[in-house]
């Protein structure tokens, strides 16, 4: 069993073919997807997303780089949200996307952590793992993750260093790795990818974005999950079943809600 444990399959991109998107996913063997919100907007279409394919999993939450337009009635409308969710048939599997992004010009460091501190808090609540952006912040997150311990989650798209990954490991966290792995010149993240415990790893596509090398910066899909794996499996030289079974195992470890059947 394959699991896309971070696929924005709610967003405008797929608005056209979304039901075959999710449907050849499905047939290519992709049991499970995560599908994150970005923003109290999109709780709704997550929802509904959900709602109408077998196999996906809601996360609501507040992404980093659209804390700009958002103020502090969205906080209230996550947490209402998500106790109003946990009552329903399609009950969230996790608090995200949520973190840092330090990546892009001029960013908001204290609005984007204000925002971050506020949604661990409410994760921690609701006793929900979560689903973290990280982007060139890594040391910033991790220091946040001290002060509030949740139960655990993903560290998506993980770009971060050996002594990083440990870190995120020691606080019960998975590490996310997709598209950017199948790039040769990704040295680090393929050296990672290959060398940490199996236990530790868990599969994504982030789709629309990250697209894997063999789309040439295409429309990424959960349909290249498959190939993804196949990649790591032949970095790390084991069977890609075999690889595809550990990071399902390690997912539904992580996300224990996700367990719930379709």
């Amino acid at each position: 069993m394959l699991i896309d444990t971070h696929c924005h399959l709610a967003a405008a991109d797929f608005a056209a073919d979304r039901d075959a998107v999710a449907a050849a996913a499905r047939a290519a063997g992709v049991a499970k997807i995560v599908v994150p919100a970005v923003d109290a907007a999109s709780f709704a279409e997550v929802r509904d997303c959900c709602a109408r394919h077998g196999g996906c999993a809601p996360a609501y939450g507040i992404h980093p780089l659209y804390v700009r337009h958002a103020d502090e009635t969205d906080l209230d409308a996550l947490r209402g949200w998500l106790q109003h969710a946990a009552a329903g048939p399609q009950p969230p599997v996790a608090l995200g996307e949520i973190g840092l992004d330090f990546f892009v010009a001029e960013p908001d460091v204290e609005r984007q952590e204000h925002f971050f501190v506020e949604q661990l808090r409410i994760a921690r609540d609701a006793d929900l793992p979560v689903l973290l952006h990280v982007r060139r912040a890594v040391d910033q997150v991790l220091k946040c993750l001290r002060r509030i311990r949740v139960p655990g989650g993903i560290a998506h798209a993980f770009n971060g260093s050996r002594q990083q990954a440990e870190e995120f490991i020691r606080l019960g966290f998975r590490l996310g790795f997709g598209g950017a792995l199948t790039y040769s010149g990704s040295t680090r993240i393929r050296q990672l990818a290959a060398s940490l415990p199996v236990a530790s790893i868990v599969l994504e596509t982030d789709a629309p974005d990250m697209p894997p090398a063999w789309l040439a910066g295409g429309r990424n899909t959960p349909l290249e999950l498959p190939r993804i794996n196949q990649v790591l499996a032949e970095l790390r030289g084991i069977d890609a079943g075999d690889l595809a079974s550990a990071t399902a195992a390690n997912t539904l470890s992580v996300l224990p809600r996700l367990r719930s059947p379709d």
